[in-house]
C-alpha cells in the first residue's frame, strides 16, 4: 500500500489560466479516496497528474514518499481503469486481461495463475475465450477491472468507470468495488461526478470546484457540515436548504423574513457584513400542526410532491428561495395544500454571505457506534 501526496501543485495550459489551482491533500495507504465535482472541476485533471499522463505545471506529487514528478507513468507503479474501458476488440477476455503481464515479461504459467484468479475475483471465468463485443457493459467493466488488479499495483486510479452503466449494475457495481477495493488493501483514487457514488464508496472526499479544494473529509462529515453554500448544493439529494438573512448584534439573532433564530455571540464576532446565508437538510424540516409564537416555524403551499415510498418528498417556496422537505413514510399531502413547518434549530449551517465560510454548524451530530446497543 502507498500513500499519495499532492503538494501545491498547479496546472494550467499554453500558460492560460489555471485549471487547477494550488491542490495540497495526502491520500493515505490503502485508502478510498474520491474526487468529486462537476463536469470540468479539473478532477480528472487531478488524477491523470498523479498518473503521469498529463505534466504538472509546478508542485510536487509524492508517490509513497518519493517526489515522482518526472517518472513515467510505467514507473509509478499505479494501475488505471478509464470511463470507456479502453478494451482491444481483436483480444479475447483473457488476453485482455493478461495484456499488462506482457508487457512485465511474465511467464506464461504465472501469467495463466494470475488471469484466473483476477477473473474468478470478478466472476468472468465463463468469458475468457470471448472478445468485448459480445459482453455486456457490466461485463467489460469488470475486464477492465481484472486488467488493473492483476498487476498487484499498489496503487489503482479509476476515472469514472460506472458511469456507462445502467442504474441498477451501477449500484451493485459500487459495493463491489469497494468490497474488492478492500479485499486487495489497494491503494484507490477514483474520480466521479455522481455525489451519490462518492457519498456510498469513500472512506474519505474531496470536492473541487473550478481546479480548487472546496472541502475534504470524510464523507458524513462533508454531508453534516459543508465547508460553504457549494458543497452544501453539491452534496446530497435533494441538496441542502439555503436562504438569506440578517445578524441582529443588538438581539443576538439571525432574522430571515419575521423569524428570529437565536444564535450563540460567540460565534459570530466581529461580522462587518451583518449578511449571512443559513442552511438545513430537507430532513430536519419537520411538519408542525399550527405556527408556536417563539419558535422556528412558518407556513407555506406545497408546489410538488413525490412519494419514493419510504420517504416523501415536499418542494415549496420560502423567502424567494426553492426549499425542500424530507419525511419518512407515506404522507397524503397535496400540491397546492398549505402546510406548517418547523425548522430544527440545532440542525442550521450558517455561513458568512461575504466569504461563503462556515461560520456555524450544526450542533446536535452525533455518530453513534453500532457497538452501541448491542447486547
Amino acid at each position: 500500500m502507498y500513500s499519495v501526496e499532492l503538494k501545491n501543485v498547479d496546472k494550467t495550459y499554453d500558460k492560460e489560466e489555471l485549471v487547477v489551482k494550488d491542490v495540497n491533500v495526502t491520500i493515505e495507504p490503502g485508502e478510498f479516496f474520491v474526487l468529486v465535482g462537476p463536469s470540468g472541476c479539473g478532477k480528472s485533471t487531478v488524477l491523470r497528474m498523479i498518473a503521469g499522463l498529463e505534466e504538472i505545471s509546478s508542485g510536487f506529487i509524492l508517490i509513497d514518499g518519493q517526489i515522482a514528478n518526472h517518472l513515467s507513468p510505467s514507473k509509478r507503479e499505479l494501475s488505471m481503469v478509464f470511463q470507456n474501458y479502453a478494451l482491444y476488440p481483436h483480444m479475447t477476455v483473457e488476453d485482455n486481461i493478461t495484456f499488462a503481464l506482457d508487457v512485465l515479461k511474465i511467464n506464461k504459467k504465472e501469467k495463466r495463475k494470475k488471469c484466473m484468479e483476477a477473473a474468478e475475483m470478478l466472476g468472468l471465468t465463463e468469458y475468457l475465450k470471448r472478445k468485448p463485443r459480445h459482453l455486456s457493459g457490466g461485463q467489460r467493466q469488470r475486464v477492465a477491472l481484472a486488467r488493473a488488479i492483476i498487476t498487484n499495483s499498489p496503487i489503482c486510479l479509476m476515472d469514472e468507470p460506472l458511469s456507462n452503466l445502467d442504474a441498477k449494475l451501477r449500484a451493485h457495481m459500487r459495493g463491489e468495488l469497494k468490497e474488492l477495493q478492500r479485499r486487495l488493501g489497494i491503494t484507490l483514487i477514483y474520480v466521479t461526478h455522481d455525489q451519490v457514488e462518492a457519498m456510498t464508496m469513500g472512506d474519505r472526499i474531496m470536492v473541487l470546484k473550478d481546479g480548487v479544494i472546496q472541502q475534504v473529509g470524510k464523507p458524513i462529515d462533508v454531508y453534516n457540515t459543508p465547508a460553504n453554500p457549494f458543497v452544501a448544493k453539491f452534496i446530497g439529494s435533494p441538496p441542502m436548504n439555503l436562504t438569506n438573512g440578517i445578524f441582529d448584534n443588538n438581539q443576538q439573532v439571525i432574522l430571515i423574513n419575521q423569524m428570529k433564530i437565536p444564535i450563540d455571540p460567540l460565534i459570530l464576532p466581529n461580522t462587518d457584513a451583518k449578511k449571512v446565508i443559513v442552511g438545513i437538510r430537507p430532513e430536519h424540516i419537520q411538519f408542525c400542526q399550527e405556527q408556536i409564537h417563539g419558535e422556528l416555524t412558518f407556513h407555506t403551499v406545497i408546489d410538488h410532491v413525490e412519494m419514493l415510498g419510504t420517504e416523501t418528498l415536499l418542494k415549496f417556496k420560502w423567502n424567494d428561495s426553492d426549499w425542500y422537505a424530507k419525511w419518512y413514510g407515506q404522507w397524503n399531502i397535496q400540491v397546492g395544500q398549505s402546510i406548517h413547518f418547523q425548522l430544527d434549530k440545532n440542525s442550521l449551517c450558517v455561513y458568512d454571505a461575504a466569504t461563503e465560510q462556515l461560520i456555524a454548524g450544526p450542533q446536535n451530530i452525533q455518530h453513534h457506534h453500532l457497538s452501541e446497543g448491542i447486547v
